[in-house]
């Protein structure tokens, strides 16, 4: 099966054109879209009871992609001892505890920064928090060459398939360290493409805030040559495993959502179980 969905739900403008009340936001989108990554968690572990709402939000079959805690992958405050880390994984899992119940969990994806490169340290850290995340199944993004240099690039695949880990697959611009090359490669019975545009400039942009480098770098609209080419990638993945994700991250622009329908499109897949859309008035 071929689950193809966005980052978020809150930005794409143009699934809400005939939207009144903006709290049916997820309900609209997943009338689009089967599954959603899932971003808020990188930045905050919810609520149970707002867990429990996006899960009743949605239909039965949706899937949420769960994105970990920054604190988790080293993107804030990181400690090697993992001392006080084990606290953090233990909120998020019980965070997740309600989603599992109700199978809308797809599963959780550690997205480590471009600093995180390939060394004995940070190997044992991704089995370590793996193990922390069991029963969950986990993707992993990696963000530093190294994981994918010649030296290491058979070892990483390898790696993550002796863990069970999903290797989460990335298009992004190819601008230095801090970016990885396509490797379409799979490591479990699930595969997961992460689209990220290609826009190399907005990619290595320095000085910029929070705000306007997220503004920035994830501004890109995937042609048709370009989608065509995906498609190949997809096609060749289809004989290799079982299921596969397929997330569109390029939102700065408002392109992710018209992308990803077109992809449909040019899939032929006519997805089931959405659900129903709402009815313009006019």
């Amino acid at each position: 099966m071929i689950y193809i969905g966005l980052t978020g739900w809150g930005d794409h403008d143009d699934l809400y054109t005939s939207l009144t009340n903006k709290k049916d936001k997820l309900t609209t989108y997943a009338s689009h879209f089967p599954i959603v990554e899932l971003d808020a968690t990188y930045y905050a572990i919810q609520h149970t009871s707002v867990i429990n709402k996006w899960c009743s939000e949605t239909p039965k079959e949706f899937k949420f992609i769960v994105k970990a805690h920054q604190y988790m992958t080293g993107h804030s405050d990181y400690r090697s001892d993992y001392s006080s880390i084990k606290e953090v994984f233990k909120a998020f899992k019980d965070m997740l505890h309600p989603m599992a119940q109700q199978n809308k969990l797809g599963f959780v994806l550690l997205q480590f920064p471009p600093w995180f490169d390939c060394t004995g340290e940070n190997i044992r850290y991704v089995k370590y928090a793996k193990t922390m995340l069991e029963p969950y199944k986990v993707s992993v993004e990696f963000r530093n060459q190294t994981w994918f240099s010649d030296e290491f690039k058979e070892e990483t695949l390898g790696f993550l398939y002796d863990n069970d880990i999903i290797h989460s697959i990335c298009d992004e611009p190819q601008a230095g360290m801090g970016s990885i090359p396509f490797v379409n490669r799979v490591t479990d019975d699930t595969a997961f493409i992460r689209l990220h545009g290609r826009n190399v400039h907005g990619w290595t942009q320095k000085d910029l805030s929070q705000e306007e480098w997220r503004n920035v770098r994830y501004l890109y609209d995937y042609s048709k040559e370009e989608l065509d080419w995906l498609k190949r990638q997809v096609e060749i993945l289809k004989h290799k495993t079982k299921d596969i994700y397929i997330v569109f991250n390029n939102n700065s622009g408002g392109h992710a959502s018209g992308n990803a329908q077109s992809f449909i499109g040019m899939m032929g897949i006519k997805y089931t179980g959405l659900a129903p859309k709402q009815l313009k008035l006019f």
